[in-house]
Protein backbone atom coordinates (compact mmCIF):
# COMPACT_ATOMS: atom_id res chain seq x y z
CA UNK A 1 0.00 0.00 0.00
CA UNK A 2 2.91 2.39 0.68
CA UNK A 3 5.22 1.47 -2.20
CA UNK A 4 4.68 4.74 -4.08
CA UNK A 5 4.98 6.97 -0.99
CA UNK A 6 7.72 5.12 0.87
CA UNK A 7 9.77 2.94 -1.50
CA UNK A 8 12.69 2.83 0.93
CA UNK A 9 10.61 1.37 3.74
CA UNK A 10 8.66 -0.92 1.44
CA UNK A 11 11.55 -2.47 -0.44
CA UNK A 12 13.93 -2.66 2.51
CA UNK A 13 11.33 -4.70 4.38
CA UNK A 14 10.64 -6.83 1.31
CA UNK A 15 14.36 -7.44 0.82
CA UNK A 16 14.87 -8.62 4.39
CA UNK A 17 11.91 -10.96 4.11
CA UNK A 18 13.05 -12.34 0.75
CA UNK A 19 16.59 -13.09 1.92
CA UNK A 20 15.13 -14.71 5.03
CA UNK A 21 13.18 -16.99 2.69
CA UNK A 22 16.27 -17.84 0.63
CA UNK A 23 18.18 -18.74 3.78
CA UNK A 24 15.27 -20.79 5.12
CA UNK A 25 15.52 -23.05 2.06
CA UNK A 26 19.26 -22.95 1.38
CA UNK A 27 21.09 -21.91 4.54
CA UNK A 28 23.16 -18.74 5.16
CA UNK A 29 24.12 -16.82 2.03
CA UNK A 30 27.48 -15.68 3.42
CA UNK A 31 30.22 -16.34 0.90
CA UNK A 32 27.83 -17.36 -1.85
CA UNK A 33 27.42 -15.84 -5.30
CA UNK A 34 23.97 -14.37 -5.85
CA UNK A 35 22.63 -13.05 -9.15
CA UNK A 36 19.77 -10.57 -8.68
CA UNK A 37 17.95 -10.29 -12.01
CA UNK A 38 15.64 -7.33 -12.46
CA UNK A 39 16.33 -6.00 -8.97
CA UNK A 40 15.69 -2.36 -9.83
CA UNK A 41 17.26 0.04 -7.35
CA UNK A 42 19.26 -2.72 -5.68
CA UNK A 43 17.51 -3.23 -2.33
CA UNK A 44 17.74 -7.01 -2.64
CA UNK A 45 21.35 -6.92 -3.78
CA UNK A 46 22.31 -4.73 -0.84
CA UNK A 47 20.56 -7.02 1.65
CA UNK A 48 22.35 -10.08 0.25
CA UNK A 49 25.65 -8.21 0.55
CA UNK A 50 24.85 -7.11 4.08
CA UNK A 51 24.62 -10.78 4.99
CA UNK A 52 27.97 -11.60 3.42
CA UNK A 53 26.99 -12.78 -0.07
CA UNK A 54 28.77 -11.84 -3.27
CA UNK A 55 25.69 -10.32 -4.90
CA UNK A 56 25.43 -8.74 -8.34
CA UNK A 57 22.56 -6.78 -9.84
CA UNK A 58 21.43 -7.13 -13.46
CA UNK A 59 18.73 -4.65 -14.51
CA UNK A 60 17.61 -3.88 -18.09
CA UNK A 61 16.04 -0.48 -17.40
CA UNK A 62 18.48 2.29 -16.48
CA UNK A 63 15.61 4.34 -15.04
CA UNK A 64 14.87 1.61 -12.49
CA UNK A 65 18.42 1.80 -11.11
CA UNK A 66 17.63 5.16 -9.50
CA UNK A 67 20.02 7.99 -8.73
CA UNK A 68 22.50 5.84 -6.82
CA UNK A 69 22.75 2.42 -8.47
CA UNK A 70 24.16 -0.46 -6.48
CA UNK A 71 27.91 -0.94 -6.84
CA UNK A 72 28.79 -3.03 -9.90
CA UNK A 73 25.21 -2.92 -11.21
CA UNK A 74 25.05 -4.17 -14.80
CA UNK A 75 22.54 -3.00 -17.39
CA UNK A 76 21.54 -6.31 -18.92
CA UNK A 77 18.49 -8.12 -20.25
CA UNK A 78 17.24 -11.12 -18.29
CA UNK A 79 16.78 -13.00 -21.56
CA UNK A 80 20.53 -12.92 -22.20
CA UNK A 81 22.63 -12.42 -19.10
CA UNK A 82 26.34 -11.64 -19.64
CA UNK A 83 27.38 -14.58 -17.46
CA UNK A 84 28.96 -17.98 -17.97
CA UNK A 85 26.95 -21.10 -17.27
CA UNK A 86 26.64 -22.30 -13.67
CA UNK A 87 28.28 -19.30 -11.98
CA UNK A 88 25.63 -18.54 -9.35
CA UNK A 89 24.81 -20.33 -6.12
CA UNK A 90 21.51 -18.44 -6.05
CA UNK A 91 19.60 -16.90 -8.97
CA UNK A 92 17.10 -14.43 -7.55
CA UNK A 93 14.18 -12.71 -9.26
CA UNK A 94 11.56 -10.77 -7.30
CA UNK A 95 8.37 -9.67 -9.05
CA UNK A 96 9.86 -9.64 -12.53
CA UNK A 97 8.17 -12.53 -14.33
CA UNK A 98 4.93 -10.60 -14.90
CA UNK A 99 6.94 -7.90 -16.68
CA UNK A 100 8.50 -10.12 -19.38
CA UNK A 101 6.79 -11.19 -22.57
CA UNK A 102 8.44 -14.65 -22.59
CA UNK A 103 8.54 -16.02 -19.03
CA UNK A 104 9.87 -19.43 -20.05
CA UNK A 105 12.93 -18.00 -21.79
CA UNK A 106 13.54 -15.78 -18.78
CA UNK A 107 13.34 -18.80 -16.43
CA UNK A 108 15.66 -20.79 -18.69
CA UNK A 109 18.27 -18.05 -18.38
CA UNK A 110 18.03 -18.12 -14.58
CA UNK A 111 18.53 -21.87 -14.67
CA UNK A 112 21.48 -21.62 -17.07
CA UNK A 113 23.52 -19.33 -14.83
CA UNK A 114 22.82 -21.38 -11.67
CA UNK A 115 25.21 -24.16 -10.70
CA UNK A 116 23.88 -27.71 -10.34
CA UNK A 117 22.40 -27.98 -6.87
CA UNK A 118 21.97 -24.21 -6.68
CA UNK A 119 18.78 -22.40 -5.75
CA UNK A 120 16.49 -20.39 -8.01
CA UNK A 121 14.09 -17.96 -6.32
CA UNK A 122 11.31 -16.60 -8.51
CA UNK A 123 8.26 -14.68 -7.36
CA UNK A 124 5.62 -12.92 -9.41
CA UNK A 125 2.27 -11.22 -9.01
CA UNK A 126 -0.24 -13.37 -10.88
CA UNK A 127 -2.72 -11.54 -13.07
CA UNK A 128 -5.88 -12.55 -11.19
CA UNK A 129 -4.39 -11.56 -7.84
CA UNK A 130 -6.02 -8.51 -6.22
CA UNK A 131 -2.71 -6.77 -7.07
CA UNK A 132 -2.45 -8.18 -10.60
CA UNK A 133 -2.96 -4.78 -12.19
CA UNK A 134 -0.26 -3.23 -10.03
CA UNK A 135 -0.93 0.48 -9.52
CA UNK A 136 -4.35 0.23 -11.17
CA UNK A 137 -5.46 -2.86 -9.23
CA UNK A 138 -8.02 -4.15 -8.35
CA UNK A 139 -9.85 -2.39 -11.17
CA UNK A 140 -8.06 -4.63 -13.67
CA UNK A 141 -10.83 -7.14 -12.99
CA UNK A 142 -13.07 -4.87 -15.07
CA UNK A 143 -10.57 -4.58 -17.93
CA UNK A 144 -7.06 -3.21 -18.25
CA UNK A 145 -7.89 -0.15 -20.32
CA UNK A 146 -10.76 0.84 -18.09
CA UNK A 147 -8.51 0.44 -15.03
CA UNK A 148 -5.73 2.54 -16.58
CA UNK A 149 -8.19 5.27 -17.54
CA UNK A 150 -9.53 5.34 -13.99
CA UNK A 151 -6.00 5.63 -12.62
CA UNK A 152 -5.32 8.63 -14.84
CA UNK A 153 -8.54 10.35 -13.83
CA UNK A 154 -7.82 9.77 -10.16
CA UNK A 155 -4.13 10.73 -10.11
CA UNK A 156 -3.80 13.10 -13.05
CA UNK A 157 -0.90 11.12 -14.50
CA UNK A 158 -0.55 8.10 -16.79
CA UNK A 159 -0.08 4.68 -15.25
CA UNK A 160 3.44 3.23 -15.25
CA UNK A 161 2.28 -0.15 -16.56
CA UNK A 162 0.51 -1.04 -19.79
CA UNK A 163 -0.82 -4.54 -20.38
CA UNK A 164 1.02 -6.21 -23.23
CA UNK A 165 3.95 -3.77 -23.08
CA UNK A 166 5.56 -3.88 -19.64
CA UNK A 167 2.96 -5.95 -17.77
CA UNK A 168 1.67 -9.36 -18.82
CA UNK A 169 -1.10 -11.64 -17.63
CA UNK A 170 0.83 -14.52 -16.03
CA UNK A 171 -1.21 -17.26 -14.36
CA UNK A 172 -0.25 -19.77 -11.67
CA UNK A 173 -1.64 -22.98 -13.20
CA UNK A 174 0.16 -22.74 -16.57
CA UNK A 175 3.37 -21.55 -14.91
CA UNK A 176 3.41 -24.49 -12.51
CA UNK A 177 2.77 -26.98 -15.32
CA UNK A 178 5.57 -25.52 -17.42
CA UNK A 179 8.06 -25.53 -14.55
CA UNK A 180 7.19 -29.07 -13.44
CA UNK A 181 7.64 -30.30 -17.01
CA UNK A 182 11.25 -29.14 -17.08
CA UNK A 183 14.02 -31.71 -16.61
CA UNK A 184 16.67 -29.21 -15.47
CA UNK A 185 15.00 -28.15 -12.19
CA UNK A 186 13.06 -29.66 -9.34
CA UNK A 187 10.37 -27.72 -7.53
CA UNK A 188 11.32 -27.39 -3.86
CA UNK A 189 8.30 -25.26 -3.01
CA UNK A 190 5.42 -23.45 -4.70
CA UNK A 191 3.76 -21.15 -2.18
CA UNK A 192 2.18 -17.81 -1.57
CA UNK A 193 5.02 -15.40 -0.91
CA UNK A 194 3.27 -13.27 1.70
CA UNK A 195 0.84 -15.57 3.49
CA UNK A 196 1.97 -16.35 7.07
CA UNK A 197 -0.02 -19.62 7.12
CA UNK A 198 -1.32 -22.24 4.65
CA UNK A 199 1.10 -20.75 2.13
CA UNK A 200 1.57 -23.98 0.15
CA UNK A 201 -1.97 -25.26 0.68
CA UNK A 202 -3.65 -22.40 -1.17
CA UNK A 203 -1.45 -23.02 -4.23
CA UNK A 204 -2.79 -26.58 -4.47
CA UNK A 205 -6.36 -25.38 -5.07
CA UNK A 206 -6.93 -24.80 -8.82
CA UNK A 207 -8.99 -21.75 -9.58
CA UNK A 208 -8.93 -20.43 -6.04
CA UNK A 209 -5.16 -20.05 -6.13
CA UNK A 210 -5.32 -17.64 -9.06
CA UNK A 211 -6.96 -15.08 -6.78
CA UNK A 212 -6.06 -16.10 -3.24
CA UNK A 213 -2.32 -16.65 -3.64
CA UNK A 214 -1.69 -12.93 -4.30
CA UNK A 215 1.93 -13.56 -5.24
CA UNK A 216 3.45 -16.91 -6.21
CA UNK A 217 6.88 -17.87 -4.91
CA UNK A 218 8.72 -20.68 -6.66
CA UNK A 219 11.78 -22.20 -5.02
CA UNK A 220 13.59 -24.34 -7.58
CA UNK A 221 16.73 -26.47 -7.40
CA UNK A 222 19.00 -26.85 -10.44
CA UNK A 223 19.38 -30.51 -11.37
CA UNK A 224 22.77 -32.09 -12.13
CA UNK A 225 23.52 -32.29 -15.87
Amino acid sequence: MREQDDPEGCYSLLARDAVDQVEAYDGPVVGRTVVDVGGGSGYFTEEFRRRGAHAFLFEPDVRELGEKPADSAVVADGYLLPLYDSVADVAFSSNVLEHVADPQTFLSELVRVTRPGGLIYVSFTNWLSPWGGHEWAPWHYFGAERARARYRRRTGKPAKHTLGENLFAVHIGPTLRQVRARDDVTVVSARSRYWPFLAETVVKAPGIREVATWNLLLILRRCPP
